[in-house]
Parts: C-alpha cells; structure tokens; sequence
C-alpha cells in the first residue's frame, strides 16, 4: 500500500472538508449582510443610540484617543475568563477558580457591550445588519454563563460546565461574527476628527 498516496487522499479530504465549511460560513454572512428584513429596527436602534447625551463619553467609548475601537480590547476580558474557566473545568481542583473566572466574565460583558453599542450605531447597513447578528449571538453566550454560574453557584458542577461549553461555542460564533464586520467588511478606526 502507497502511505503517501493515503496520506494525500486524507489531506485533501481534510482540505475540502474546511473548504466546504468555510464556503458555507461566508454565503451565510452574504445572506445575513443582504437581509433587509431586520433594517427598520436597526435603523430604530441606530438612531436611539446616536442621540444619547454622552458627550465626550461616546468618544472614549469609540477609542477615539487610542485611534482604533476600544470594544476589541475590551471584550479580552469575558473572552478571556471563559476561555480560562473551560481549561480549570477540565483540571481536576479548579472548578472553584471556574466559577470566580465564570462571574469575572459576566462582569466584564457590560463595558464591553456598551463599547459595541457605541460602535455599531454608526454603522452602515450591511456591516449594521452582522453586527446585530454579532450582539444576539452575544446575548445566547451571556445567558449560557449565567446560567452557568447560576448552576455552579446551586452546587451543580456539571450542568455548570455544560452551559459553560455551550456559552463558549456562542462566544466562538459571535467572535467569527465581528472578525468579520471588522476585517472583511473594514470596519475599523474611526476618524480622528
């Protein structure tokens, strides 16, 4: 039997298996982008979140000081949590540290969604529409760590860690989401002026 040619058949059915999956995540997000059906209320929730009185707070919020959006550092943090309390789930002793890590995230959602928020009332349509797509993701994810950290708290250690797994495959989703509104449709500083 010819290993290399096995070895070849394996990569390429790897290789399409990736194609296909990334084929079909991109038509996903060129139909969520051309989807008009959600555009009264984005331009409805655009237009409230533009006329807040925020004053130079809107500023801070847009990282206007940094020259790029503060929303990416700041999602780090219930990213980061999360991604740690799944590691301890996983290590025998640290389903403790798991929960501490759990609620830190959750603490952490706030700053980071209002940074969003801020963010995302300027965009354009298209861009508006993944980025609302983005926050209902966001939305799943933080409702599985709180009931997450709700079950950890009622002495639940395993329904805990599974609403924890399924808070982290949104959190992937959502992530995927705003890479895209981002990097693939450009959505980056904005004007220093």
């Amino acid at each position: 039997m010819n290993t290399h040619a096995l070895d070849t058949s394996r990569t390429t059915e790897r290789t399409s298996a990736l194609e296909t999956a990334s084929a079909w995540w991109l038509t996903t997000l060129d139909r969520i982008e051309r989807t008009t059906v959600a555009d009264p209320a984005i331009r409805l929730l655009q237009r409230g979140i533009r006329s807040l009185p925020l004053g130079g707070v809107r500023d801070l919020l847009r990282g206007r000081q940094l020259g790029h959006p503060v929303h990416p550092v700041l999602v780090q943090v219930p990213i980061g949590c999360w991604l740690s309390a799944a590691v301890l789930d996983v290590v025998p002793g640290g389903q403790r540290a798991a929960t501490t890590l759990t609620a830190v995230g959750l603490a952490g959602v706030a700053p980071a969604a209002v940074a969003g928020w801020a963010d995302w009332a300027d965009l354009p349509p298209e861009q508006a529409r993944v980025g609302l797509a983005h926050a209902v993701t966001n939305v799943v994810a933080v409702a599985c760590y709180g009931a997450s950290l709700t079950a950890r708290l009622c002495s639940r250690p395993a329904k805990g860690r599974m609403w924890s797994w399924g808070g982290l495959t949104a959190v992937a989703v959502s992530g995927a989401l705003g890479g895209h509104v981002a990097y693939r449709q450009a959505v980056g500083a904005h004007p220093a002026t």
